[in-house]
């Protein structure tokens, strides 16, 4: 495929796994922030190939991972109202709540569940059915946002009223900030993500490199990219730099996408947002403002948000600080497998648990 195959080229890919090695010349330890960086990581063989000194250590990116138990509650309770439909993104499908019921399980008990591939789609249900009420539950990032918001205004703009969004969701650099101040947390670099970075903008990640002394380098999702950001990242560790570095810059810019960010501003607002496994975090979500409060989902159906509580042996939330990796929890691999996913981490196809048990040949 044009334009793809020629990032994954072996021949390329060798010579920058020797210039990796060249630049090396100190252990260094690296969290990828991105779930879909862990999971290329792991699929493209990368983990096996470099160097023992280097460690990469998974971060809070995976969006449906990091959704609080209390959400997903939330989602369950909707889905239960009658003249009510949802319209979800597959991988929340089987994502447990605090009671260890899915999605999945109320879809089978015959909840109106369809799953979409954007939030227009969720849109579109509400045209085609306007006897229901259907609600979109929004997870994810700076990238998937502005969508959001667009969607949003087409609702109002198209008269569409039975159409609600339930938004949880977040940004990235609150929870790095939080991750960051954690002394067990020990890292040289982030190597950040690529497709956030293309709205936010190289320049956002300033602060975490200034104040926290740490080399930022934002890199792209095929083999060579990711080798050519920790290159990157080696030389600024070696030298005992800190700088924040583009090396994805087909995609991205120094400012980033500022009609994205300008849509985004006008139909949410910065507020508390909680996080699976790193608890509240000021600042971090997004909620619809009060002049689209007519789309708000969670105020509209007068959903309350439930105690927080994570499944009985689950280290989902340490794994997300990048403190435990997955095979250290007791339940990776025995009754937690894809098949039978006992919390997010190992749900989602961006999730580092099924990412360690998928590519890391614990399924063996």
């Amino acid at each position: 495929m044009k334009y793809v195959d020629e990032f994954r080229d072996p021949e390329l890919t060798a010579h920058l796994l020797h210039e990796l090695k060249a630049a090396s010349t100190r252990p260094f330890r690296v969290m990828e922030v991105c779930g879909t960086h862990t999971m290329a990581i792991f699929r493209s063989g990368l983990r096996a190939l470099l160097l023992p000194e280097i460690e990469l250590i998974s971060g809070p990116g995976c969006p449906v991972c990091v959704t609080s138990a209390s959400h997903i509650d939330a989602f369950l309770q909707m889905a239960e109202l009658p003249e009510t439909r949802l319209a979800i993104f597959g991988d929340l499908f089987r994502v447990p709540g605090s009671k260890g019921a899915t999605l999945a399980h109320a879809h089978a008990q015959g909840a109106k569940i369809d799953i979409v591939y954007s939030s227009m789609d969720g849109l579109e249900l509400a045209r085609r059915n306007p006897a229901e009420m259907v609600v979109f539950p929004g997870i994810g990032f700076e990238t998937t946002s502005p969508g959001l918001a667009a969607t949003i205004m087409a609702a109002r703009q198209q008269n569409i009223d039975n159409f609600a969004v339930f938004s949880t969701h977040k940004t990235m650099l609150p929870p790095l900030m939080a991750l960051l101040g954690d002394p067990r947390l020990r890292i040289d670099g982030l190597l950040c993500p690529g497709h956030v970075s293309s709205i936010i903008g190289a320049a956002a990640y300033q602060p975490l490199a200034e104040q926290n002394h740490l080399a930022c380098v934002i890199g792209g999702f095929e083999p060579t990219d990711i080798l050519q950001a920790l290159i990157l990242m080696a030389k600024q560790i070696n030298e005992g730099r800190a700088e924040v570095e583009n090396g994805y810059t087909r995609a991205v810019t120094w400012e980033g996408n500022g009609r994205a960010r300008a849509l985004v501003a006008t139909v949410f607002k910065p507020v508390d947002m909680e996080w699976r496994g790193l608890g509240m975090i000021e600042g971090s979500g997004l909620a619809i403002r009060e002049e689209y409060a007519g789309f708000d989902a969670q105020s509209r159906l007068s959903i309350p948000l439930p105690e927080s509580k994570e499944p009985p042996g689950c280290l989902c939330g340490q794994i997300l600080k990048g403190i435990t990796a997955p095979p250290a929890c007791p339940l990776f691999g025995k009754g937690c497998t894809p098949a039978t996913p006992i919390g997010p981490c190992m749900v989602s196809s961006e999730g580092t648990c099924a990412a360690y048990f998928t590519y890391g040949n614990y399924s063996r």
